[in-house]
């Protein structure tokens, strides 16, 4: 059997390499062979993915989508995720969960009755689409979050958004390289004791 490996993280400070050595071997163990390996850093909850795509236009039909988990694949919304999964469907790929048994456990070559290999893949279907609803939510309780810790921080007068916290964070090293107490760097750079420490915590 053919793999194609589909590893991927959200941003670029995440190591979207990986899960790939476990994929590898996951694969080498069931003597499947790796045709291809696409990796990249993208968010999950959007289907303008590259190496997905890429993917998606070279994989042959009856190939192996190999993926570490479903949140891996998709965190889309459910028409999103319908749209993703007709296209795998319409690829002719078999998708293949290397946390979740159910997906590979009939390609081992066991032989069974046609109506248990029914209700064994009704089974990983459905246990599918659950995983990637729940990938979804995990995205959106993240998201929700993160945006009440803006609101609390702009509150707090801490949150400076992301691109003047570039310019703080130069403006910060270059006066503390210059040898400027703490003081005198938050005057300069018009930053907050927090946001000060914090910038010097990074750095260090």
């Amino acid at each position: 059997m053919n793999v194609l490996i589909y590893a991927r993280a959200s941003t670029r400070e995440q190591d979207s390499t990986r899960a790939v050595p476990v994929l590898r071997e996951f694969a080498g163990e069931r003597g499947w062979a790796i045709r291809k390996e696409y990796v990249e850093n993208a968010s999950g909850a959007s289907l303008e993915r590259p190496q997905l795509s890429l993917l998606l236009d070279e994989a042959n039909t009856g190939d192996l989508l190999l993926v570490e988990s479903i949140d891996r694949l998709s965190r889309l919304e459910a028409a999103q995720w319908e749209s993703l999964k007709r296209t795998i469907q319409d690829k002719g790929l078999k998708l293949v969960v290397e946390n979740l048994p159910t997906s590979w456990n009939m390609l081992q070559g066991e032989k069974s009755s046609p109506v248990v290999d029914g209700i064994m893949a009704a089974v990983n279907n459905m246990l599918i689409d659950m995983l990637a609803t729940m990938a979804r939510q995990d995205y959106e309780t993240r998201r929700a979050r993160q945006k009440q810790g803006i609101e609390k921080a702009k509150e707090a007068g801490m949150y400076v958004g992301k691109a003047k916290d570039e310019r703080a964070r130069e403006v910060v090293k270059s006066l503390l390289n210059a040898g400027h107490k703490p003081v005198k760097v938050m005057e300069l750079a018009g930053v907050s004791r927090a946001t000060f420490y914090r910038i010097k915590k990074e750095m260090a």
